[in-house]
């Protein structure tokens, strides 16, 4: 049994000394006390010839196996180039549900998977996971996993426990009984405590849970991400368009959508266009982050065309207080837009309360506004500036700060409308348009007052 184990620069260390002295057996043993998903980060943080090296020492085929599922994509692919599409089959696909058999191979070219398709002895698991390779990677068909355990509505409990108990082979985890009728059309839940408290042999469909919730196959994995955050679920039944039951999708799956979602959405606000990793090569990184420092600097070409149109010769005091008009600007802006987001995200924000949505902005935005006007008057009077200045720098703010909070909210649900990805309102994208119109906005009141 294996126990936590922390793995850290000293562990890796260690286990690299011993990688390099070719010492196997003391690897082996190493690894034995490690969890598989903690095998997965040991290999993430190795060379390619380490992780192949300890890769290979796993003589456990089901446990490499699960080791793989747990890897990202490119060192799948490195430790699986080694092996033959035979190999891959039999050593790795017949370990596997059809969910995560399809994962492991779905990277594989379309030669590859044919091939390894061939492989499988078990002609239905083999089926299995060709169809769910034909459903796109981000819907609920690429997520379920064929294996589930269904009873006929017209079983009664002693045939319905004899069935179970063979279809329980083919399933590791047993989270839900789902109920079908002779056209395979899903009717209800079944409770397994229920069937073994029932004293009597009845039939099934007398004693089922009608009130259930499923998906189709073509439904969008962030929604099933929410559905199943929302009814609190373990396991969602995926139908097709005439309501038969063709897989399941399980908690630990929804988790890995959610966690993908996270970062691509941090990479969007980070100004990154692309999803990459930290080991991928220096042109693709470049790819995914030049976009928008380009867009970046396009920005500050207008702001500086902004600064020229007004004549700063007379009151170039003014000049003192751009990066603090810029930076609360962009600040607030950032702010209002990922409140916005996250309501898109969760699902809380209906579209039919956006009004709403902005007069609260608003609200928050004249307030925060009213708030550090005060305390930048009082700052700026107090340092010398005068109070003309004072006043000019403390109403300016107050705009900006207002328009930034009311154009951080407007912006990303614009976007949703169009079918944009909404995280993009608050990366550079908005910081960046906030600089230019907050700038506009402050020299054009400092222009009127001074």
């Amino acid at each position: 049994m294996s126990n936590k184990i922390e793995i850290n620069s000293i562990y890796i260390q260690e286990l690299t000394t011993l990688i390099e002295h070719k010492d196997s057996t003391k690897v082996v043993s190493k690894l034995e006390e490690l969890h598989i998903a903690d095998i997965a980060e040991v290999i993430e943080t190795l060379s390619s010839d380490n992780a192949k090296y300890i890769f290979n020492l796993i003589s456990d085929e089901e446990r490499s196996a699960a080791i793989l599922v747990d890897l990202e994509d490119n060192t799948r692919e490195n430790l699986l180039s080694d092996l033959s599409a035979k190999e891959i089959a039999e050593e790795v696909i017949d370990k596997l549900e059809s969910d995560d058999a399809a994962d492991v191979i779905g990277e594989l070219s379309d030669k590859t998977q044919e091939e390894v398709l061939s492989h499988i002895e078990d002609i239905d698991h083999a089926n299995d996971i060709s169809d769910l390779l034909n459903y796109p990677e981000d819907s609920a068909g690429g997520l379920m996993a064929k294996e589930l355990i269904k009873v006929n509505e017209n079983w009664n409990t002693v045939q319905c426990l004899k069935e179970m108990r063979k279809q329980a082979n083919d399933v590791k985890k047993v989270y839900t009984i789902y109920v079908v009728n002779d056209d395979n059309k899903l009717l209800g839940l079944m409770s397994l405590r229920r069937l073994l408290l029932t004293q009597r042999s009845i039939a099934i469909k007398n004693i089922i849970t009608t009130d259930i919730i499923s998906v189709k196959a073509t439904t969008d994995d962030e929604d099933v991400a929410n559905i199943m955050q929302k009814y609190d679920l373990v396991a969602l039944p995926v139908v097709d368009d005439i309501g038969r039951l063709i897989g399941r999708i399980t908690i630990d799956d929804v988790m890995d959508v959610a966690k993908e979602e996270a970062e691509k959405d941090y990479q969007l606000a980070s100004g990154i266009s692309e999803d990459v990793e930290s080991s991928d090569t220096i042109w693709e990184l470049t790819r995914a982050r030049l976009p928008w420092l380009l867009i970046g600097m396009i920005g500050g070409l207008f702001g500086a065309k902004v600064i020229g149109i007004f004549n700063l010769e007379k009151h170039f005091e003014l000049a003192f207080f751009i990066p603090l008009i810029a930076a609360m600007g962009g600040n607030v802006g950032v702010q209002s837009a990922a409140i916005v987001v996250q309501g898109i995200a969760n699902d809380s924000l209906k579209m039919e309360n956006l009004l709403h949505k902005l007069f609260k902005e608003l609200g928050v935005g004249l307030l925060n506004g009213i708030i550090c006007s005060i305390i930048i008057l009082i700052a700026t009077f107090g340092l010398g500036y005068g109070m003309e200045l004072s006043l000019t720098v403390s109403i300016s703010l107050l705009a900006v700060i207002v328009f930034a909070a009311l154009f951080g909210a407007f912006i990303p649900l614009t976007l949703e409308k169009y079918k944009i990805d909404p995280a993009l309102a608050t990366g550079p994208f908005i910081t960046t348009v906030n600089d230019v119109l907050g700038l506009f906005i402050y020299f054009w009141i400092g222009q009127t007052i001074l």
